[in-house]
């Protein structure tokens, strides 16, 4: 029988100890990753102000901004902008994100603006378009573009529109940011008559289940 390997300190390998090491910056790195979001959002959504084109802040920062109207601690931070604008638009859209240092392209179908030449498509401005289903199989189509103002001056959409898109897109991580909401008291019960069956079940489901 072959005996067992016992870990010892003198086997484990070498790069456990340096891959998990933190750096003494390790604060500063995740402050400016918060921050370059921020920045990144404030100055897409200032261009798009100046020239007069609608849009809606959605995804993520949205559910952020709703969040921190009642509990600035329970805030998640995100890595992307995602912006819900109207297709007719995307000419002057795209002429203004330009102005202000971001650069177009496409992926997987998502058209997108990354910060500069050298911008992570994962930490890019994203366009989603109302009256469009942003996946084929979302049962509806997104909303038309509804919002609120933020007091940075960048207008987000409406909750009423919000949480049906979160329903529909139902990702690991849309279902997280619902929870948030949940969690802080923006939805409840009362929702599930206002939605469509299939996404009042999820969002029962979500109730039911405030802990994952």
């Amino acid at each position: 029988m072959t005996a067992p390997i016992v870990s010892t300190q003198e086997n484990v390998p070498r790069w456990t100890t340096q891959t998990v090491s933190m750096s003494t910056d390790i604060l500063d790195r995740m402050e400016r990753a918060v921050a370059k979001v921020r920045e990144r959002l404030l100055r897409a959504t200032a261009a798009l102000n100046e020239v007069g084109i609608p849009y809606a802040v959605v995804g993520g920062n949205a559910v952020a901004s709703w969040v921190a109207t009642v509990d600035e601690g329970a805030v998640r931070n995100t890595r992307d902008v995602d912006l819900l604008v109207r297709r007719s638009d995307l000419p002057a859209i795209a002429a203004a994100l330009e102005q202000a240092g971001f650069v177009g392209g496409e992926l997987l179908d998502v058209i997108m603006f990354r910060d500069g030449a050298e911008g992570k498509p994962s930490e890019a401005i994203h366009l989603l378009f109302a009256g469009e289903k942003t996946r084929p199989d979302h049962l509806l189509p997104a909303p038309d573009i509804q919002t609120v103002d933020n007091p940075a001056n960048f207008r987000v959409i409406t909750l009423e529109a919000l949480v049906p898109m979160k329903l529909m897109s139902n990702r690991d991580k849309d279902r997280t940011h619902l929870r948030d909401i949940i969690g802080v008291g923006l939805v409840d019960a009362s929702w599930l008559p206002r939605l469509p069956p299939q996404l009042a079940e999820r969002l029962k489901e979500l109730l039911e289940t405030p802990d994952g």
